[in-house]
């Protein structure tokens, strides 16, 4: 349990917290994982903007931050709340963005209420705090030097199958979050489209359950039969080898190119799945080209 009464938050005058829209990470697991930061923020500001009443009031009365208001913007939010929302920005107010664990708008709603503030001019800060993406990665034993975050897998198997196609090749770690219900059809997937590549299942960040399974997605398919899991999943993906990277990539130029597209569209095309230079990518489509020429 924490004590609050031994945390010592500046008051709003010290805090020096100007009016504006605030994004502010809360812990995903472990209470103690909020910054004294946002502690000031949450308690200094006007309003709290929550996806749900009751999971952010909880946060609150653990630190002891009493009859806060609270406004709740969800992906059900209509315009009337982004512009109620903003009305109280414009009119000097303090207003706190958080979502119900973790950082705002990572996979959660306010995007839209972000993008609408920036555009008029509001300041928006944000603060820097609690995620599952990056303590995921270095729990992974993956090299962390390049990733992309893909977000929520799709549920449905075709959808899902497209998205680890279309990263088959890339060369940068892959990091997706997924359900316990859902993840073993995941690895299933994953061993056939991106064959024996080493994988992390990373669970229940900072709670007290908090695991890493390491191996091929086969090597956890087995764990995981053997001892079924529960709570919150992140899948760290290493990248594709690459020397086996470039003989898809050479085989997915061909194919485009004899399906009759143009070396600059493909070189577009392939940049955006691959990440690879799109330079780098047209010089070679015009080498296969001429080749085949």
């Amino acid at each position: 349990m924490i004590d609050h009464k031994r945390i010592t938050i500046r008051n709003k005058e010290e805090s020096h917290l100007h009016s504006g829209l605030y994004c502010v990470p809360t812990p995903i697991g472990n209470l103690a994982d909020i910054t004294l930061r946002a502690l000031e923020v949450l308690t200094h500001c006007d309003a709290v903007v929550c996806e749900d009443s009751r999971v952010s009031g909880k946060l609150l009365s653990a630190y002891g931050i009493k009859d806060k208001k609270k406004i709740i913007y969800n992906d059900h939010a209509d315009e009337y709340i982004k512009s109620k929302i903003m009305t109280m920005v414009e009119a000097g107010q303090i207003i706190a963005l958080i979502s119900d664990a973790g950082t705002p708008l990572v996979s959660d709603p306010g995007y839209k209420l972000v993008r609408d503030c920036l555009d008029k001019g509001l300041n928006v800060t944000a603060l820097p705090g609690a995620n599952a993406v990056l303590p995921a990665l270095q729990l992974s034993g993956i090299p962390c030097d390049q990733f992309i975050f893909g977000g929520f897998l799709p549920a449905k198997d075709k959808a899902l199958r497209d998205v680890l196609s279309r990263y088959k090749n890339t060369m940068q770690t892959l990091i997706f979050y997924d359900s316990p219900k859902r993840v073993e059809k995941t690895l299933f997937a994953i061993d056939d489209i991106m064959g024996n590549r080493q994988v992390a299942l990373v669970r229940e960040i900072s709670k007290l359950y908090e695991e890493s399974i390491r191996g091929t997605a086969a090597d956890i398919i087995n764990t995981i039969q053997a001892k079924p899991i529960k709570g919150e999943i992140v899948l760290v993906i290493a990248g594709a080898d690459e020397q086996a990277a470039e003989m898809n990539v050479d085989a997915m130029i061909m194919q485009s190119l004899y399906s009759g597209g143009s070396v600059k569209d493909i070189a577009k095309d392939l940049a955006e799945i691959t990440g690879l230079k799109k330079k780098d990518l047209y010089n070679r489509a015009m080498a296969l080209r001429d080749n085949e020429g």
